[in-house]
């Protein structure tokens, strides 16, 4: 662990951001002092809406117009708080840099990675273009991206997920920086991807002594890599320590309830009464042989996303589909819903082969199913108020009248533990949480045998997100679907599956027992994929990092 010493890199004193709007001031910050020193990196954690990226980017000049700062801003010795747009145009991406979550956002398409990085080496240095490309490929090799020199005239989005990021630090290092801010870094990685990042993050602060900001709400990844850990809730400090000391004594017990509320692998409270019962039972999913093939482009090969896949599901069970981005998860749940025509083999809804019906034909069928969706925002329409969001199944089906309609739409809502007037507002003005809750319930209101969850908790805050996988297992318990539940975390999956499947390149790897997948797995991939979902607790995490060296061996591979 980095000791605390000398002149901090990067200090926030008294800092409070307010935002200007048509329905008044909103106190994004407020009163918020932390500090973090050179070969340090401090965790800012907290849900949404706590502050913890508006505080940081006040650092590097990026708040709105309508924002209005109070405080003293430090970089080193110089004041940020009082530079002009110009200085501090010269300090982004020179002596304080920014990673952002959303590489694939923050990348522009229309340019070669390698010119992106030329171009921010450029406007810090008098380097000729030659000498800035010469670098760049360097960069490239030092994040660790495969075959730098070919890689560096490629555009983002021939490039993955973790590779675009490997990209964004690249260009976040490229002129040494006194500061990183990593605005959740790794949110949108798979697992073996965000073990690499963070591995990476944790080599480059060790070689070019950088400060990091860590700006997450994954407490496994601050017990990863953190040193110190600065605690927000609505816009305050609620707690700083160590990040050893935060775990194992925290103070306040707002704290307390949001590392309750972690999943961690392993310590799922899940009872498996009755498993080989539900497996004995007539199943309600059969998938056999299941191909799914997508034609490749400019006269390429075509591409196989699904190969040869076969799972069950019997009822009340809940089978975790797993693995990295590409692996097929989502195209077999969306050809268990109907949404996607498989190439070859066998889907059954209750005996029912769905694979090569109609639209006409499936049209009653669907009603056997529901499908959460990852993101509620977009899912459900804007347009519509929940209350009409949540009904709309039973109106496509024509399922009762319109009192009874409303009485199914109060009734479920009542069920996800939706207030009284819920149904009357619109999506946009629930929060994440809620949003997913309506989504939960739409997707239940025509009783459906089968439910498939494809990432439902995965942008959810940590307390939100335990929230809604208690409520999930409870209704299941009540109502006796079989679930379909595709996910990259591990550790939500323990918490609620029966057995789990593991995917990679489209294929299955392993299936069986949850205990069996997680506790003992049998296959490399499956023990790499296990080894690498970081857990919190600081102590517990070094000895997973130390056993699982070795099992890493780069993301171009992967």
């Amino acid at each position: 662990m980095t000791k605390a010493t000398g002149r901090p890199a990067l200090s926030i004193e008294s800092l409070s951001v307010t935002f200007a709007t048509d329905a008044g001031p909103v106190h994004a910050v407020t009163d918020v002092s932390y500090e973090v020193f050179p070969g340090e990196v401090l965790a800012i954690v907290g849900e949404s809406g706590s502050g913890k990226s508006v505080s940081s980017r006040t650092a590097i000049g990026l708040l709105p117009d309508t924002a209005q700062v109070r405080g003293l801003v430090t970089l080193g010795s110089e004041k940020i708080t009082s530079m002009s747009e110009r200085q501090l145009t010269a300090l982004r991406g020179g002596a304080i840099s920014m990673v952002f979550q959303e590489p694939g956002r923050a990348l522009d398409p229309l340019f070669t990675v390698g010119f992106q990085i030329v171009e921010a080496l450029r406007a810090h240095s008098d380097m000729g273009r030659k000498a800035a490309r010469a670098r760049a490929v360097e960069l490239l090799r030092m994040v660790g991206l495969p075959d730098p020199e070919h890689r560096v005239d490629y555009y983002p989005h021939q490039l993955s997920g973790g590779q675009k990021q490997r990209v964004m630090i690249a260009i976040a290092i490229s002129c040494e920086p006194k500061v990183i801010i990593a605005d959740e870094p790794t949110t949108a990685l798979d697992v073996t991807v965000q073990a690499e990042i963070l591995e990476l993050l944790r080599d480059l602060r060790d070689r070019i002594g950088s400060a990091i900001v860590l700006i997450t709400h994954n407490m496994g990844v601050v017990a990863d890599l953190a040193d110190r850990v600065v605690v927000m809730r609505d816009g305050r400090v609620v707690e700083q320590a160590s990040v050893d000391d935060l775990f194992a004594r925290p103070q306040e017990e707002y704290t307390r309830k949001l590392l309750a509320a972690v999943p961690h692998l392993g310590t799922s409270q899940l009872e498996h009464g009755g498993v080989e019962e539900k497996a004995a039972a007539e199943p309600v999913l059969e998938v056999s042989n299941l191909v799914v093939q997508f034609p490749g482009p400019f006269g390429r090969p075509p591409f196989r996303a699904v190969d040869d896949v076969c799972l069950t599901i019997a009822p009340g069970e809940t089978v975790g589909l797993v693995g990295e981005s590409g692996s097929g998860k989502s195209t077999i749940g969306r050809c268990v819903a109907a949404l996607q025509r498989p190439t070859s083999g066998v889907v059954k809804i209750r005996g029912q082969d769905i694979a090569g019906m109609s639209q006409r034909v499936l049209r009653p069928i669907r009603r056997r199913f529901g499908f959460v969706f990852q993101d509620p925002a977009s899912s459900l329409n804007p347009r519509l108020t929940v209350g009409e969001c949540v009904a709309e199944p039973l109106i496509v089906h024509k399922v009762g009248n319109s009192e009874e309609i409303r009485a199914r739409v109060r009734k479920l809502l009542d069920d996800v533990q939706l207030p009284a007037g819920t149904e009357r507002r619109y999506p946009h003005e629930l929060s994440g949480g809620q949003r997913q809750r309506a989504s939960l319930a739409r997707a239940l209101i025509l009783d459906p045998d089968l439910l498939v969850a494809d990432e439902p908790t995965s942008a959810l805050d940590v307390s939100v997100q335990a929230a809604v996988l208690e409520l999930f297992g409870k209704l299941q318990q009540e109502c006796g679907w079989a679930c379909l539940f595709i996910s990259h975390d591990l550790a939500v999956v323990d918490q609620l599956a029966d057995r789990i499947v593991v995917l990679r390149d489209g294929a299955v790897v392993e299936q069986g027992d949850r205990d069996r997948i997680l506790r003992n797995p049998q296959e490399e991939y499956t023990k790499r994929l296990v080894a690498a979902v970081p857990v919190p607790d600081p102590a517990e995490q070094r000895r997973r990092r130390e056993a699982a060296a070795g099992l890493f061996v780069g993301e171009g591979s992967v």
